[in-house]
């Protein structure tokens, strides 16, 4: 294993050869994951179902394969449940969910010790499943997003109203707070 610290790594501790916790936290992220040896009395590779959430699948697929990873092709469910099945199982249908719906676009792997492992892109999430008043964008591209939407609704917004909104700022900042918290987004 690769000793050298990355990003998100937030603790690397070793007792003698038989034990190692590597704890990681993803950017922006209030949680955190644990790998290592001697951490668990499960078998390798009797874990599935694990999750990785990301903003842009196809950018966290490609940063997997550029480290080596096996990763299957971006997928979405012909129905729910769909994504626990096996790679080729009819019940997953080739590419992102139509427009990128959020929850809906998966891809999966396993890590070195066969544990299944899905990406799974969220780019706005359910409502309650975001404190607003901590709200975070874990990167330059999740943001830029996010103000692309909330450019796109604030022009219908200034179509309904009949003219130039001059509290444009704070109107793209309500919405983008309410958006990532899944509030009722402001019209």
């Amino acid at each position: 294993m690769d000793r050298r610290a990355c990003a998100g790594t937030r603790a690397d501790v070793s007792a003698g050869e038989d034990f190692r916790l590597i704890q990681y936290t993803p950017s922006g992220s209030g949680c955190s994951i644990q790998f290592g040896t001697d951490l668990t009395s499960s078998a390798p590779g009797s874990v599935t179902g694990l999750y990785l959430i990301v903003s842009d699948i196809g950018v966290a697929r490609a940063e997997l394969i550029a480290r080596g990873v096996e990763v299957s092709e971006v997928f979405h469910e012909r129905e729910i449940g769909g994504r626990f099945r096996p790679a080729g199982a009819n019940d997953r249908l080739s590419g992102p969910a139509p427009e990128h719906q959020s929850y809906g676009s998966f891809a999966s792997f396993e890590d070195p010790d066969g544990n299944g492992w899905l990406l799974q892109e969220i780019t706005a999430r359910l409502p309650g499943r975001v404190d607003p008043v901590a709200t975070t964008f874990a990167s330059a591209s999740e943001l830029s997003k996010a103000l692309q939407r909330a450019s796109a609704a604030h022009a219908e917004h200034e179509a309904r109203i009949g003219h130039e909104d001059p509290d444009w700022p704070d109107w793209y900042a309500e919405y983008m707070v309410r958006e990532q918290a899944g509030e009722e987004l402001p019209v």
